[in-house]
């Protein structure tokens, strides 16, 4: 759309209001008013061949077809958005909504295979490629390939980073460490140099590659004093990845920590493991 509201067209900003509905709840609202922004976006007067996408693509997100055409809907938006505007934040959130929709039906190849067309390559914008690696990520977790799957992590987490995405950063972080504490070696490559040595395979599998000590020490230091400024909380899982790191590191410091304020701690676990 137009980079000032000042300068939209009338379409621009009704599609506006649209989203607005939708933020709002009111979809059955929205689906009535997109009907007649649709019809403007491919006429002679108003056309706008990614006004008319970005409708579709919502109006097949919130159910305004039979379930059996949104796939097939989505799939048009993306092949539509690549060859308009590839490598677009409207073309990574086009193949990111088919990737979901493919995984929402059980058919996590299909989704790998679309998430793998949101990258760095085509230009796609940072926020997009971590949630897609995120998501391809979670998808191999639960294929037993767990070796991609905590690649894809890590890269999601510098994508996190560089946007500032603190919340999803905290997420895609939790989620490394909890696959990385499964074994811990000094002799294993660093992720980094995992990522820059990795390459596209023919086939998945079921692959594992230990964690290296510095990597994991790393991250717990930038999650202590995110997860550690409220200790409250009946399950604090997070804070019990922080023990067993600290166990396989063999640095008592981050437990010592919880110790000192262990009248904050309300989960009975961490109590009785740190009180043993």
């Amino acid at each position: 759309m137009s980079s000032s509201k000042f300068s939209a067209t009338p379409l621009e900003l009704d599609t506006l209001i649209f989203q607005q509905m939708l933020s709002e709840g009111k979809i059955e609202d929205g689906l009535s008013f997109s009907n007649d922004l649709l019809t403007r976006s491919r006429s002679h007067e108003e056309r706008d061949h990614l006004i008319e996408t970005r409708l579709r693509m919502d109006r097949a997100l919130i159910g305004s077809m039979d379930e059996a055409m949104i796939g097939q809907e989505l799939r048009w938006c993306v092949d539509r958005l690549n060859a308009i505007e590839s490598g677009s934040p409207l073309h990574g959130l086009a193949l990111l909504n088919l990737a979901n929709w493919h995984t929402n039906k059980g058919e996590q190849m299909m989704a790998l295979v679309v998430h793998s067309d949101i990258n760095k390559l085509a230009g796609h914008p940072n926020d997009l490629r971590g949630l897609s690696r995120l998501e391809s990520a979670r998808i191999l977790v639960e294929l037993g390939d767990l070796d991609p799957a905590m690649r894809h992590l890590w890269t999601a987490k510098l994508c996190f980073i560089n946007e500032g995405m603190i919340a999803e950063n905290l997420v895609s972080s939790l989620e490394w460490l909890n696959l990385a504490l499964d074994e811990v070696d000094s002799t294993a490559p660093t992720m980094m140099q995992r990522i820059e040595n990795s390459a596209p395979r023919s086939v998945g599998g079921n692959t594992w590659i230990a964690s290296n000590p510095d990597d994991v020490q790393s991250v717990v230091e930038e999650l202590v004093p995110v997860l550690m400024s409220d200790l409250s909380g009946d399950q604090r899982n997070d804070l019990g990845l922080i023990l067993d790191a600290g166990v396989a590191l063999k640095i008592s410091h981050w437990a010592e920590i919880m110790r000192s304020r262990v009248s904050e701690i309300q989960d009975s676990r961490l109590i009785d493991v740190l009180q043993s």
